[in-house]
């Protein structure tokens, strides 16, 4: 190929000579009188040659990394390595299509990614402040109106089925911690559109169910929420619908038509129902239930209680706690009505003290001066201990109490000691307590002469 190359640029002499690559068969032209390595030489075969090579080496260099550059750096003939003769150091080539690392180290990553700003399609490194984007008034897409909008959460209003199980959970939570600003802070986050009339009843409808200190945190609820979320419609409007839904209510809860009506009554004590209230369902009330509802409300705002529910015994001192206690135990030994002394011991609400219970009425009965008392108060403990509301726990508590302080009892009791006997072996005898409890009743020893013929020793005996 070099001779014919030769044959033919000496036929044809020509200013300028194009030199072939064996490669890509590009075709660059070169002056005769070049410049290679600092010498100025003439086409000639050995300049073609060497033209070929350094072509070949420039190529070679441009497609391998920094990092593998070493060990493709092709040589010239005195030694000489072409990569420093034919790429100069600050040249922009390499620098500018080589995002690799030049320390020798890397995973071969670009800087970006090592840099921590991500890969391809990101939005840059961790707390980058991107600049606000000027709107371009050019924009094919561009409106007025986007620079005057503004952008506003919306919360869609609550049906009636989404109402009963998202509000359900609240009033429940306030039956325990009774807090009303957070139950107000909670509902002002839903969007209760036309459901806020529902409010009132769903709370009065789950406290007809609950205990009565759980009615009274209904009533403050009411009171509460009434001018801040809820209008005197709206509770008018729940109370209307809690008449006509009275004969369902009745199923789950007999006593619903009284404590609806004493609702009432609270609702308007506290300045939240209008006294007309009443007035406007005479004669007009077809129901039996709605009309003993209304008729509990007017007889209420007669006697001028307002419809009070009392506190719940956890949330009254000790002191009162003991006084209700004492006052149950009179008001049964007057009426023996076990059943209602069974109900007035629950609406305390205090099992945890109900060992208190049973100490106030063992020492009744040993106060006592006859037997009645003794059997009513047995009487009592039975069936109390028969219908599981006072556990073994809290029997034993009060038994041991007793035990604790007979001593001091018996300073004002001369026959404690007699009297505690007997009832602990008739409470044995009736399942109240067990064998082993009535084995640590105390009892106290005394002193009497024996015999002569013990040599007047004392003897301690026991009875």
């Amino acid at each position: 190929m070099a001779t014919e190359c030769q044959a033919w640029l000496n036929d044809n002499p020509v200013e300028n000579c194009f030199l072939l690559s064996s490669d890509d068969e590009k075709v660059e032209t070169l002056n005769i009188d070049n410049e290679i390595n600092g010498n100025w030489i003439t086409a000639t075969s050995s300049t073609i040659h060497e033209a070929r090579v350094k072509a070949k080496a420039k190529r070679r260099l441009r497609k391998n990394s920094s990092r593998d550059s070493g060990r493709g750096d092709s040589l010239s003939d005195n030694g000489e390595s072409l990569r420093a003769a034919l790429v100069p150091p600050t040249s922009p080539k390499g620098k500018l299509l080589d995002r690799k690392s030049r320390s020798g180290k890397g995973r071969g990553l670009s800087r970006k990614v090592l840099r921590g700003a991500g890969g391809k399609g990101v939005w840059g490194s961790p707390g980058e402040v991107y600049d606000l984007e000027e709107i371009d008034v050019k924009d094919p897409n561009y409106d007025e109106d986007q620079e005057n909008c503004v952008y506003e959460t919306v919360v869609l209003p609550l049906d009636e089925g989404v109402f009963e199980k998202t509000v359900t959970p609240i009033v429940q939570e306030y039956f325990e911690h009774g807090d009303t600003n957070e139950v107000a802070e909670l509902l002002g986050e839903l969007n209760l559109g036309e459901m806020k009339s529902g409010v009132p009843m769903l709370a009065v409808s789950l406290a007809l169910e609950a205990k009565a200190s759980h009615r009274e945190l209904t009533s403050r609820l009411l009171t509460d929420l009434c001018g801040t979320l809820l209008s005197t419609d709206d509770v008018e409007k729940s109370f209307d619908k809690l008449l006509r839904e009275l004969p369902e209510l009745v199923l789950d809860t007999p006593g619903a038509p009284q404590l609806v009506g004493q609702f009432i009554a609270r609702a308007v004590g506290d300045k939240i129902l209008s006294r007309d209230y009443i007035e406007s369902y005479k004669g007009k009330v077809d129901c039996d239930h709605a009309r003993a509802a209304l008729d509990r409300a007017a007889v209420l705002l007669k006697m001028s209680k307002g419809g009070l529910w009392g506190t719940g015994g956890g949330q009254l001192p000790v002191k009162q706690l003991i006084k209700e206690i004492n006052l149950l135990l009179k008001e049964y030994l007057l009426s023996g009505d076990v059943a209602e002394a069974e109900r007035c011991l629950q609406e305390l609400e205090v099992p945890h003290f109900y060992h208190e219970f049973i100490y106030e009425a063992v020492v009744m009965v040993l106060e006592s001066t006859g037997e009645t008392t003794f059997k009513m108060v047995l009487q009592l403990l039975k069936f109390l201990w028969e219908s599981s509301v006072i556990t073994v726990d809290q029997m034993r508590r009060g038994f041991e109490r007793v035990y604790v302080e007979i001593a001091e009892i018996n300073i004002d009791v001369p026959h404690a000691y007699s009297v505690l006997e007997q009832f602990v072996e008739q409470s044995f005898n009736a399942g109240v307590i067990n064998k082993k409890l009535r084995d640590l009743c105390p009892c106290r020893g005394r002193k009497r002469f024996v015999s002569e013929g013990d040599g007047g020793r004392l003897k301690l005996e026991s009875y």
